[in-house]
């Protein structure tokens, strides 16, 4: 089932068991959806959802660290509720191991032998791993391999 219709479920779920954190969440990563999509003036696909969702929680990440350094813990706890409840809709993430097999074909794919391949190897990456790993991760590990 594509993830919008699963959003979609789940609203109505929460609509009708009274779930009003979840509803307001899930109303929140279908404005998102809605905006992407009339930006775009195109359907959007369960990758891209999965991308606004992942940029969701990072914003959300970000505003905890803030609430924490200004010591307001109640917002920030209100953003962590936020993190959990868009985490349901993202796929679990590969592991390390996983990630290092992908960055291997991708080398062999590219002929990436250099940190200045850096670039091109991403970009064969990207695609394959959006949503299913923390490119920041990736990031680092492709630096590590192409390093020695």
């Amino acid at each position: 089932m594509p993830l919008k219709q699963t959003l979609t479920d789940d609203m109505k779920a929460a609509m009708k068991s009274g779930d009003k954190h979840s509803l307001g969440v899930i109303r929140l990563i279908n404005a998102a959806i809605k905006q992407r999509e009339v930006d775009e003036r195109s359907e959007v696909d369960d990758t891209a959802v999965i991308a606004i969702l992942d940029k969701m929680v990072k914003q959300r990440r970000d505003s905890v660290s803030q609430f924490e350094a200004a010591t307001r813990e109640d917002l920030a706890s209100i953003e962590r509720e936020e993190i959990v409840v868009i985490e349901r809709y993202i796929p679990a993430k590969m592991g390390e191991s996983d990630i290092v097999a992908a960055i291997d074909a991708a080398i062999t794919e590219t002929g990436a032998t250099t940190p200045a391949d850096m670039g091109k190897l991403m970009a064969a990456l990207k695609p394959k791993l959006a949503g299913q790993a923390d490119m920041g991760q990736v990031s680092a590990l492709v630096k590590r391999r192409l390093a020695g």
